[in-house]
């Protein structure tokens, strides 16, 4: 059953709806030419800012923290933090604009299966205290009011125990509407402060003065608000079958939903079965071709599980776990889907990268579990072949298990100000994660474009004006004169470049906080008599150095 998406304000997240759990989202209701019958009470969950909110857990953070933060899709805000919107921080906003508005704002990028994997948790918290949860899409589910109002005492008391229910998760922020029909108790969710109860037979006085793009049709939103109607009350006032002709049954059923008919019933998920997979060893296991051996079995029976759902695992968590406790938990990335023998190898790869550092101790139990899931007919193999992406995976999975987990590795650019530290080398098959976001604000970063040629370690030079001596810069970043030769003193001849052209300074002043760390410099760009740019940086002391080259 799809839910009518709303949009209530600028900041509040997007309702499209969502299946859950790897499910698959239903087609649109189909429009009904006879009036909606009674709506049903519903009660509507909803959690502001998910998004941010479930970056944060991911991130180890306390939602209740107040720090600037946006989620970013499609280089336009997807969702942000209240403080980011103290600031004037507001959904739909460019990027840029959003950053130039708060320049402490931490933008992150937009992670839909990071939102719901952390949401599935808060989904069965719920599922125990009133069974019958329909998401709706990650941070907003539907429950059907009648038998948690029975058994809690009331409405009011059952949005109260949904409300304490999610608090006690680590949340701060939850909200609760309730009313006739999924589309008022959502916009009553919306309304909560954190508890909303729309009366019985009030939702149509309550929608009343909502304006008309709530119904999430933009196009359609457009078109009435040129023809002078701006309220659902306005649109719901309208001759039925004026809007019928007009807009035909699609029309009619968004008439039915202005006027708070909205007839849907909320429809349970059905929670899919257990698709983890684990093995425990009597006897701890000191080596891993125990394990491996061991291991099959369970390999096997996780993806016939799978198979018997006509579903693959095209992302996998692997835990070991260890006698002293000691843990190591990975997540696997696959091109296409995983096998019996991918899961083995990841399986050996980990434990001989965590073997002495993370696990000490001899392995008592290894677990397996689907991170994301697809169906399988998605992933047939094409009528000549399976594709140039599974042969580069095969091979470099061979080369991996030949030379070792670390010895074949893929670059990805990560977060800093220094080129150096973005370079970033991951293990292949491994999810990217850099040690410094990239997508966090990194004053004094180097805008694109980039240098061709990055130097690991700077090469020292020097710079000099046109008396022979050497360039400096003063506390107000004013030049002591203008620079005309470059000698690079990294080889025994020292090179000597005159500069036809240059750019700067831009400082760095970073890690203020720390004494230890604490470094100040200025870049540099210039070119060559032979037209080649070179990236120089001068650091605190005085020092010339070639961070890198463009090409």
């Amino acid at each position: 059953m799809t839910v009518l998406a709303s949009r209530p304000r600028a900041e509040f997240a997007p309702a499209e709806p969502t299946a859950r759990r790897g499910g698959r989202t239903p087609d649109p209701v189909a429009p009904s030419a006879r009036r909606a019958p009674d709506p049903p009470r519903c009660l509507m969950v909803w959690l502001p800012d998910w998004p941010v909110t479930a970056w944060q857990l991911s991130e180890g953070l306390s939602p209740a923290a107040d720090s600037s933060v946006a989620i970013v899709e499609g280089n336009r805000i997807l969702a942000c933090s209240a403080a980011a919107r103290a600031q004037g921080v507001r959904r739909g906003q460019h990027r840029r604009e959003a950053q130039a508005t708060c320049p402490t704002l931490q933008v992150v990028a937009a992670d839909p299966s990071r939102d719901q994997r952390l949401f599935d948790p808060l989904v069965t918290a719920l599922e125990q205290v009133a069974p019958g949860v329909q998401v709706i899409r990650p941070g907003l589910a539907a429950i059907r009011s009648r038998g948690p109002a029975r058994y809690h005492g009331g409405e009011s008391a059952a949005a109260t125990v949904l409300v304490d229910t999610l608090l006690s998760q680590n949340l701060v922020d939850v909200r609760v509407g309730l009313a006739d029909g999924v589309f008022t108790a959502e916009q009553a969710a919306y309304g909560a402060n954190p508890i909303l109860v729309v009366p019985a037979g009030g939702s149509g006085q309550f929608l009343a003065d909502l304006p008309i793009n709530r119904l999430g049709d933009e196009d359609l939103a457009r078109l009435l608000i040129h023809l002078g109607v701006r309220r659902l009350g306005d649109f719901a006032a309208l001759d039925r079958g004026s809007v019928r002709d007009r807009f035909g049954d699609y029309g009619v059923r968004l008439h039915d939903v202005a006027g708070g008919r909205d007839a849907r019933p909320v429809t349970a998920d059905t929670p899919p079965a257990d698709l983890a997979r684990q093995i425990e060893f009597e006897n701890a296991f000191d080596q891993a071709e125990p394990i491996v051996f061991s291991i099959r079995r369970t390999a096997e029976d996780f993806i016939a599980n799978l198979g018997s759902g006509h579903q693959v695992c095209t992302e996998l968590r692997v835990i070991i776990t260890s006698e002293n406790g000691e843990a190591s938990e990975r997540v696997w990335l696959h091109p296409t889907a995983f096998s019996v023998a991918s899961v083995i190898d990841r399986v050996r790869w980990q434990l001989a990268s965590a073997a002495g550092s993370v696990i000490a101790s001899g392995v008592v139990k290894v677990r397996f579990e689907p991170v994301a899931i697809d169906a399988a007919y998605r992933h047939e193999p094409g009528l000549f072949g399976s594709g140039s992406d599974e042969r580069v995976h095969h091979t470099l999975s061979r080369l991996q298990t030949m030379l070792g987990y670390d010895a074949v590795v893929t670059a990805t650019v990560g977060g800093g100000r220094w080129l150096a530290e973005r370079q970033v080398l991951v293990p292949w098959g491994e999810r990217v994660v850099t040690p410094r976001p990239v997508d966090r604000p990194w004053p004094g970063q180097l805008p694109a474009p980039l240098p061709g040629i990055v130097f690991s370690f700077p090469r020292s030079v020097q710079v000099l004006a046109a008396t022979g001596g050497p360039v400096s810069v003063d506390d107000r970043g004013n030049l002591s004169s203008p620079p005309v030769m470059l000698i690079d003193d990294s080889s025994e001849e020292q090179t000597r470049r005159r500069i036809v052209a240059w750019a700067g300074p831009w400082p760095i002043d970073e890690r203020t906080w720390d004494p230890n760390r604490h470094r100040r410099a200025c870049r540099f760009q210039a070119l060559d008599a032979e037209q080649s740019a070179w990236l120089l940086v001068l650091d605190d002391g005085g020092s010339w150095w070639v961070e890198g080259r463009y090409d």
